[in-house]
């Protein structure tokens, strides 16, 4: 995991250098940025693979590459990227692929990743299939600028936007979707199936390779998981322990929090070694501003769960270098709450495939911003290729809350005897819920702003659609630090909250 950055065709040393101290953050193991004759580019390396080569930028044949992600596939592809490799890293594997493939390189790798390769004649950006890794940019005078984080664009004065998830684009080609899940022929009730319990040994297969394909990385890197007691934290967990015996887990919460007693019931029954972290309400205002630097957006459910989860990643750092998390699951089984009320399979099957593909500016933002604070990567087994295909091929009607069931009946089915049966049925908690920030923070911007100063504010920034005197506070926040950049593209608004969620 690390931070890029870089432009082209100008060779802007300025603003590379810039940037990567900007994104020290992102690799705080080592750093460097090299001007080429059509582009600069620059990196900031958290070192997971091949530790002691894996430097970037890296350059073969005449081509440079600087990479952020992990691609869990890298070593079946060594075969058919190049018979010598000089390296044990995946980002060679990747360069090498560009080289002999081309762009269509990017639909051999399973993994997360946003990568940039620069050569005599061309620049080639892309992104994985669900943007688990960020990448944005900006066109500035006919020359074009990019990096993992928006702060590091801000300084030049053009429109910053995302690049879009599951695209890659070439300076000579343009931009080509190369993933769609609306254009997917799996996301949809297509599959021939048999019965609910006929497909829950299909679950678990694919969800336990995904867990276990995400436990790679050198020996002397370290991998935990974020367990909150919750269920899907849990079953991550529970399949991690199997190929590690000394696994850490981790959960932060406010005193007397439900997820920290839940937390440690998982973790005492799946015997890991623990680390439970405490803060106050004191603790999270003294954050906030920090955690709107590096979570780059103002949306009140995402900055609710972003600081425990700016805790938890403090935490971990501590202790490991990769951390295991839970995103993905509630879209892909109908976890949420708001779901509750969906009763017919088109329209539900329509939300998730939704939700599921705005996972790239909502929690999987906050997974990367957060871990990555702390030079920490996060990596997210739910939302590996395989599993998303076939979850959202199931059909919807089996994920409906209706008589009484619980939310995400198909997992807990699936998993059934691997946890308690108080972690396996317990009630979905948002992370801010379980974590408890929920109210706190409502009841704080409550206090700071007036109604009618929030009346005001709204009527002022009515394009931006403000939805709680909390989220008026954080945007203030926002502002101050980026300025006036928020754009509907740029900043993402989370669906997942009832009608009174935000009040």
């Amino acid at each position: 995991m690390c931070g890029i950055v870089g432009c082209y065709p100008v060779q802007d040393q300025q603003f590379v250098t810039s940037g990567v101290r900007m994104l020290k953050h992102r690799g705080p193991d080592e750093d460097q940025y090299i001007v080429l004759p059509n582009a600069a580019i620059g990196h900031t390396r958290l070192a997971i693979i091949d530790v002691a080569q894996g430097r970037q930028p890296m350059m073969q044949d005449d081509a440079w590459i600087v990479f952020n992600g992990e691609i869990y596939n890298f070593q079946s592809l060594r075969g058919i990227a190049h018979e010598h490799l000089t390296t044990d890293s995946d980002t060679e594997v990747v360069l090498r692929l560009y080289q002999s493939h081309g762009p269509d390189c990017v639909s051999l790798l399973d993994g997360m990743f946003a990568f940039a390769i620069a050569d005599a004649d061309s620049l080639f950006l892309a992104r994985d299939p669900l943007g688990i890794k960020p990448l944005y940019y900006a066109l500035c005078d006919h020359q074009l600028y990019f990096a993992s984080e928006i702060k590091a664009l801000t300084g030049l004065g053009a429109t910053i936007r995302e690049f879009p998830a599951g695209h890659w684009w070439h300076s000579e080609l343009g931009l080509q979707r190369f993933f769609s899940l609306g254009g997917n022929p799996l996301a949809g009730p297509t599959l021939e199936h048999g019965t609910v319990e006929s497909q829950t040994h299909k679950i678990r297969k694919l969800l336990d390779a995904a867990v276990l394909k995400r436990m790679i990385a050198d020996p002397q890197v370290d991998v935990g998981v974020s367990l909150s007691g919750g269920l899907d934290s849990s079953l991550i967990a529970a399949i991690s322990r199997q190929s590690k015996d000394n696994l850490k887990t981790f959960v932060v919460g406010i005193e007397n929090g439900p997820d920290l007693e839940a937390a440690e019931q998982a973790a005492s029954f799946l015997g890991t070694d623990h680390h439970a972290y405490q803060y106050s309400l004191d603790e999270m205002l003294s954050v906030l501003n920090e955690v709107i630097y590096h979570l780059e957006s103002y949306d009140a459910a995402l900055i609710r769960s972003a600081i425990p989860n700016y805790f938890l990643a403090r935490l971990a750092a501590e202790h490991v270098k990769v951390i295991l998390t839970g995103e993905g699951a509630d879209e892909l089984y109908a976890g949420y709450a708001y779901l509750a009320p969906f009763q017919d399979p088109d329209r539900l099957q329509s939300e998730l495939v939704t939700i599921t593909g705005q996972l790239h500016n909502t929690n999987l933002q906050r997974a990367d911003r957060m871990s990555m604070a702390f030079g920490l990567e996060a990596r997210v087994p739910f939302l590996d290729k395989a599993f998303v295909d076939y979850s959202l091929a199931l059909p919807a009607e089996w994920k409906l809350q209706t008589g009484g069931q619980p939310e995400k009946l198909l997992l807990r089915q699936a998993y059934r005897g691997s946890i308690p049966d108080q972690i396996l049925m317990r009630k979905k908690q948002k992370f801010s819920d379980g974590a408890g920030s929920i109210d706190l923070l409502a009841e704080h911007a409550s206090e700071r702003i007036s109604d009618t100063e929030f009346s005001h504010f709204c009527q002022q920034n009515a394009q931006l659609g403000l939805r709680s005197k909390e989220e008026a506070l954080y945007y203030q926040i926002f502002r101050d630090q980026f300025g006036e950049i928020a754009t509907q593209e740029l900043v993402g608004r989370t669906r997942s909250v009832t009608e009174n969620e935000l009040q």
